[in-house]
C-alpha cells in the first residue's frame, strides 16, 4: 500500500471515529504529561541541590587526619612529608593544602554598612588554603596572587557564595540590611582580632588585630567563616604558639573522575580519612528527590498503561464495527500486512498527538508553577529561577512514550483485523 493511500485511509477513519480517538489521545496525554512534569521537577530540584546547595567536583578528594591515630606512617599527621606521599599517589594531578587558624578570633564592627548603620561583634572562623584552590574566584586585582601580605597589612579573605546566599535571604531581610552581591563586597574591610574570644578560652598569649579585606566569593571557601592564604594561617598559628606544622586537610585533584575510588582506597590505606560530608549530604538529598520523583513517575507510567488498555479496547471495538469494510479491502487486494498497517497507523497518530499534547501541557504547567513561585513564594535561600529542567531527551521521550503506548495497545487489535476472513465476513 502506498504511503499516500495509507494516510488518506487513516484520516478518513479518524475523522469518522473522532470521539473515540479524542478520548484515547486524552488518556495518553494524561500519562505522558504527568511523567514529563514530574521528571522535569526531579531534574530541576536535583540540579539545584548538586550545583548550588552542595556544589561538588567529581575529581576532588578531601583528605583529613584520622579522628583516632593508629600510629600508621607518621601517626596519621598531615605534615609536609605526608603531603608529598599523597602527591606521589598514582592518579593525583595536584594537591592543595589547608590549615585552620587554631586560635579563636573575633570581629567587632561599628559603622556604616552599605548605607545602613551596623554594630555587631561575632566569633570568626578562618582557614588558610593554597592559592590554586580558589585563584579563579579572586576578584580584586591587587590580591590576584592570594598570598600573605605580611604583618600589619590587610589580609585577603574569600567568603562562601553559599554564606552570601544565606545572608541575602535570611539575615539581611531580618535586620533590614541591603542585599549584596560578591562584586559589591570586593574591597570591603573589617578588623579581626586573633587569640581573642567571647565564649572560649584563649592560649593566654597576646592578641593581635589585623584588617581583613574581602577579595571575592568562592564555592570552595569555608561556609561559616573566611578563607585566607595558607601562609597567613601558618604565620598566625606560629605567632600564637599553636601548631603550624600539621595541615588540617589536603584536597587531591584526580587526573580523571574514574580514578577517585582508587585514590580513596589508597588514602585510607595510608591511615587518613576522607571528608565526604558534603558529598554524602548531596547524595542523600538527591536520593530523596530521586525516590519521590520515581514514585510519581511510576504512577504516571501506570496511567500510560491504562491509556494503552483503553486504546486496545477502542481499537477492538473499531475493528469489530468495521469488519465488512476490512473484508471489502481484502477482497479487492489488501494484504494482511496492509490491514495491520492501517490499524497501527491510526494508533500511531493518536499516540503521537497525545504524547505531544501531554508534553506541551507539562511544559506549560511547569512555566505556570515557576511564575506562581516567583510571585507568591518567599525569597528563601537557594531559591532557583526555575524548579524544572527539561532537556531535549525528556521532551522527545514524552512524545515517543505516547507513540509506544498507543502501538502497544493497538498490537492485538491489528492482528485480529488482519486475521479477518473476507469470504465469511461479506457473507454475513
Amino acid at each position: 500500500m502506498r504511503l499516500d493511500a495509507l494516510s488518506r485511509l487513516v484520516r478518513l477513519s479518524l475523522a469518522r471515529e473522532r470521539k473515540g480517538a479524542f478520548f484515547s489521545a486524552f488518556g495518553v496525554a494524561m500519562g505522558v504529561g504527568a511523567l514529563v512534569f514530574f521528571v522535569g521537577l526531579g531534574l530541576g530540584v536535583g540540579s539545584v541541590i548538586r550545583e548550588r546547595i552542595f556544589p561538588t567536583d567529581s575529581r576532588l578528594v578531601d583528605v583529613v587526619p584520622p579522628s583516632v591515630s593508629l600510629g600508621l606512617l607518621g601517626g596519621g599527621k598531615l605534615d609536609t612529608s605526608a603531603v608529598e606521599r599523597l602527591r606521589a599517589l598514582p592518579g593525583v594531578e595536584t594537591t592543595y593544602r589547608k590549615m585552620n587558624v587554631r586560635v579563636p578570633a573575633v570581629t567587632r564592627y561599628d559603622g556604616t554598612f552599605f548605607g545602613s548603620r551596623l554594630r555587631m561583634g561575632m566569633e570568626v572562623l578562618a582557614v588558610g588554603v593554597d592559592p590554586g584552590l580558589v585563584q579563579k574566584d579572586v576578584g580584586l586585582a591587587e590580591a590576584k596572587d592570594f598570598k600573605d601580605p605580611g604583618e600589619g597589612k590587610a589580609i585577603p579573605a574569600l567568603i562562601s557564595t553559599r554564606l552570601l546566599e544565606l545572608y541575602n535571604k535570611t539575615f539581611a531581610p531580618a535586620r533590614k540590611l541591603p542585599q549584596l552581591s560578591a562584586e559589591m563586597l570586593i574591597g570591603f574591610g573589617f578588623p579581626v582580632e586573633f587569640n581573642r574570644s567571647y565564649v572560649a578560652a584563649t592560649s593566654g598569649g597576646p592578641s593581635t588585630t589585623q584588617q581583613a579585606q574581602v577579595v571575592g566569593a568562592s564555592d570552595r571557601a569555608m561556609l561559616a567563616g573566611i578563607t585566607i592564604p595558607l601562609e597567613t594561617a601558618v604565620r598566625i598559628n606560629r605567632a600564637a604558639g599553636a601548631d603550624a606544622d600539621n595541615y588540617s586537610g589536603v584536597t587531591l585533584v584526580a587526573s580523571d573522575p574514574s580514578r577517585v575510588s582508587e585514590l580513596v582506597e589508597a588514602v585510607k590505606g595510608m591511615g587518613f580519612e576522607i571528608d565526604d560530608q558534603e558529598r554524602r549530604l548531596a547524595e542523600n538529598a538527591g536520593a530523596a528527590v530521586t525516590l519521590t520523583t520515581s514514585a510519581l513517575a511510576l504512577l504516571s507510567i501506570l496511567i500510560c498503561v491504562l491509556a494503552a488498555v483503553n486504546i486496545a479496547h477502542a481499537m477492538s471495538s473499531s475493528v469489530r464495527a468495521r469488519a465488512k469494510e476490512i473484508g471489502v479491502m481484502q477482497a479487492v487486494g489488501a494484504s494482511r500486512a496492509d490491514v495491520r498497517s492501517i490499524v497501527l497507523a491510526e494508533a500511531a497518530v493518536v499516540g503521537v498527538l497525545g504524547g505531544a499534547a501531554g508534553t506541551a501541557a507539562a511544559l506549560l504547567l511547569a512555566f505556570a508553577v515557576d511564575r506562581l513561585a516567583t510571585g507568591y513564594l518567599p525569597n528563601f535561600p537557594f531559591k532557583p529561577d526555575s524548579f524544572f529542567a527539561f532537556p531535549w531527551t525528556v521532551v522527545l521521550g514524552g512524545v515517543l512514550l505516547g507513540l509506544v503506548a498507543a502501538l502497544a495497545g493497538a498490537y492485538f487489535p491489528s492482528r485480529r483485523a488482519a486475521a479477518t476472513d473476507p469470504a465469511r465476513t461479506l457473507a454475513g
